[in-house]
């Protein structure tokens, strides 16, 4: 556990076991509503909001009143603490601070940006784009036995052309995974399969069996149980991919666009040693 997460646990630790209730103003609370005021300094209930937004996720189980005090807490030890450093706020604390306002508000544009962009009219045009057209596709389900020699597969497609059950085989003799199976494979489409074994697969009609056919796997005598083709996904199934993928989209776009228009100077960077940026002392100057 991080320091900052230990000095967090200690007061919540002390209100689980006391118990404690919030005091409520008589008018509504809203986010400036001030919670206490240490030597002067505010504490907002929209500070306490965030802190416990960022809390982990097993602090999240106690009770609403133990939160509550464990925040108010915390923020009030952290402000004495604050108030008790002397002289000027230190190199570290500034560069940090400007880091997390620039990684916080271009959050706030990519958001404002997505808001803008990625509507349900955006998704459904691009699902459209995506699928309208979609040839349907062709599936395979086949079982196959996988044996380590080419004598091996050889003689067990002789037993399977004498009538010995295919199932009945791949579970006594087949060295993969789905052996146990019967040697079930379930519903596979091209590209999903090695070259050989897809090769051989496209090759045969239902109810078929291959010759032997080596993989980096090994050897397999492989069934080809059934085809089946396959419509286009409603869009509910695909519009998580769908949705990450335009925003994906919308972002880079975005940012290719204000990175265009910007005036950027990178000159500074050929004067640095790239293996600088692990000397932290730098950052006490």
């Amino acid at each position: 556990m991080s320091n900052r997460l230990s000095f967090l646990a200690a007061p919540l630790l002390a209100v689980a076991l006391t118990g404690a209730a919030p005091l409520m103003a008589d008018d509504a609370p809203n986010a400036d509503t001030v919670v206490a005021t240490v030597n002067g300094t505010e504490i907002t209930l929209a500070h306490m909001i965030l802190m416990r937004n960022n809390l982990p996720e097993q602090y999240a189980q106690l009770p609403d009143d133990v939160l509550f005090q464990g925040v108010l807490d915390q923020l009030v030890h952290q402000t004495v603490l604050m108030q008790s450093h002397e002289g000027a706020m230190p190199g570290r604390v500034k560069t940090a601070l400007e880091n997390e306002e620039r990684s916080l508000m271009a959050a706030e544009a990519i958001q404002k940006t997505l808001d803008s962009e990625l509507s349900e009219d955006a998704l459904r045009a691009a699902y459209e784009e995506q699928y309208a057209d979609a040839t349907p596709a062709k599936e395979y389900n086949a079982a196959h036995i996988l044996v380590e020699t080419e004598e091996e597969a050889r003689a067990i497609l002789s037993e399977l052309e004498d009538g010995a059950d295919f199932a009945t085989l791949a579970s006594e003799r087949s060295t993969g995974p789905s052996g146990p199976n019967g040697g079930d494979l379930g519903w596979f489409g091209e590209g999903m399969m090695v070259a050989p074994f897809e090769e051989a697969v496209l090759a045969l009609e239902v109810g078929e069996l291959s010759t032997p056919v080596e993989t980096q796997f090994g050897w397999h005598v492989i069934k080809l149980n059934e085809t089946r083709l396959t419509d286009a996904p409603e869009f509910e199934d695909v519009r998580a991919e769908i949705e990450s993928e335009l925003q994906a989209d919308v972002i880079q776009s975005r940012i290719d666009e204000l990175t265009e228009e910007a005036t950027i100077d990178r000159s500074g960077e050929s004067d640095i040693d790239p293996a600088m940026l692990k000397d932290t002392s730098l950052l006490e100057n």
